[in-house]
């Protein structure tokens, strides 16, 4: 990625405004997608279902979540990635409406895997959008703040469900998601109007460069970049910070017998975490340099809070919180790492929206066997079998990104040359 300069204060300010919208949109992403997880504990009760039952639509939506981003990412490629987002927005809130309007589980795992397919349509386009309009500088200053609108979103559907709850029923949470996705939706067709070409830096040139002829096949580059061992590390992350932030409520809930409100209220402090791990893990991206080491070094630090939690859970709720808020945030650091900052560099090569959707279904393959698997192994096992395998899995991630930091640091250099 070529380095940049500051751009006038008019390019500032229009880059500023983009960032801001793609974090809107970001934001309404989380809170139509991760309600129905946090609002989990009282649909089993309010519904007499399993949690195997009631876990299905989240296994669903998170398969096609990931099935979704290789459609979205080519897609993203070839027609307007503005108006793929819209769409995508508007028909996820669509989604959140009827399911709360329902009392079949049926019927809701059906839409709600259909809210996944169309959440799959927002992150792919949105990176394309970022590196089209974005010198390098405000592209990397823009990962961290949609990646921190993202854990903003997490907190907000965190206190939004139990005050749903409290006033009325969970069903409350979904509508007022919907309602907050339509006018975002709207916000952004308007405000994304002058899209239809790259914005023009005065004194920076764009991220994205024109694509080199005849490049290289898709398989190749990801082989030459040393990203093939790197998906196992994405889909243990995705294991750990969606399989963590679904289920934190529940293990609390059986844990320590709190009630279902107020262990939702607890998983707020995830996201809190997150957000502080997201700055720090771009700061430590600063003085290291290089996408993967900053991964495994973060990786390991989640390992480190995950291999506690089995030890220390005993002690009380709170140990068990900060663990697992510890052992989130990492992930969440990866996460921008890893699937944030990686596609930029394939800029040269037309594919970013293509790769970026590669590289997030693989967080939601692990997404998906997180939250069926957790639910298994704690119903059967327990949850002190489910801690070790948390640790496990923490592990092998560090390893993976470990393992391809050299290759990678090599490929980011001649990409730069």
């Amino acid at each position: 990625m070529s380095r940049v300069t500051s751009a006038s204060p008019h390019t500032k300010q229009a880059a500023q405004r983009l960032t801001a919208l793609c974090c809107l949109i970001y934001f309404a992403s989380y809170l139509t997608r991760l309600d129905y997880g946090a609002a989990l504990a009282e649909i089993i009760l309010d519904l007499e279902i399993s949690k195997e039952s009631a876990i299905l639509a989240v296994t669903g939506s998170f398969i096609t979540y990931g099935v979704g981003q290789l459609f979205s990412g080519a897609l993203g490629d070839r027609f307007s990635p503005r108006r793929i987002i819209a769409l995508g927005l508007a028909a996820t809130s669509l989604c959140n409406i009827a399911v709360a309007l329902l009392d079949s589980i049926a019927a809701i795992t059906v839409l709600w895997c259909l809210n996944g397919f169309f959440q799959s349509m927002l992150w792919p386009p949105l990176v394309k959008v970022m590196v089209q309009n974005l010198p390098k500088r405000d592209y990397e200053r823009g990962c961290v703040l949609v990646s921190g609108a993202a854990t903003v979103g997490t907190i907000a559907v965190y206190l939004l469900v139990p005050l749903c709850i409290q006033l009325e029923s969970w069903r409350l949470s979904f509508h007022s998601a919907a309602v907050f996705g339509l006018l975002s939706a709207v916000l952004w067709l308007r405000g994304t109007r002058t899209l239809s070409q790259p914005l023009t830096f005065s004194s920076a040139a764009p991220l994205s460069q024109p694509p080199r002829p005849a490049p290289p096949a898709l398989g190749r580059l990801l082989c030459l970049s040393g990203l093939v061992p790197v998906l196992g590390a994405i889909v243990a992350q995705g294991i750990l910070r969606d399989g963590l932030t679904t289920w934190m409520p529940t293990f609390i809930a059986e844990n320590y017998q709190l009630g279902s409100a107020l262990s939702i209220l607890t998983a707020v402090v995830l996201p809190v975490f997150s957000l502080v791990c997201i700055f720090l893990t771009s700061h430590l991206h600063s003085r290291l340099g290089n996408e993967l080491i900053t991964s495994t070094v973060v990786f390991a630090l989640g390992s480190a809070a995950s291999c506690l939690l089995p030890l220390l859970h005993n002690g009380g709720a709170a140990a068990s919180v900060l663990l697992m808020a510890v052992t989130t945030g990492c992930m969440y650091g990866v996460n921008m790492m890893l699937i944030g900052r990686l596609p930029a560099y394939f800029s040269r090569y037309d594919c970013v929206s293509t790769l970026s959707g590669i590289l997030n279904a693989c967080t939601y393959v692990g997404s998906a066997l997180s939250t069926y698997g957790i639910a298994a192994v704690s119903s059967r096992m327990g949850w002190s079998v489910t801690m070790v395998l948390w640790a496990v899995i923490a592990l092998l991630g560090t390893l993976l990104c470990g393992f391809s930091a050299r290759r990678w640091g090599n490929f980011t250099r001649k990409t730069e040359e």
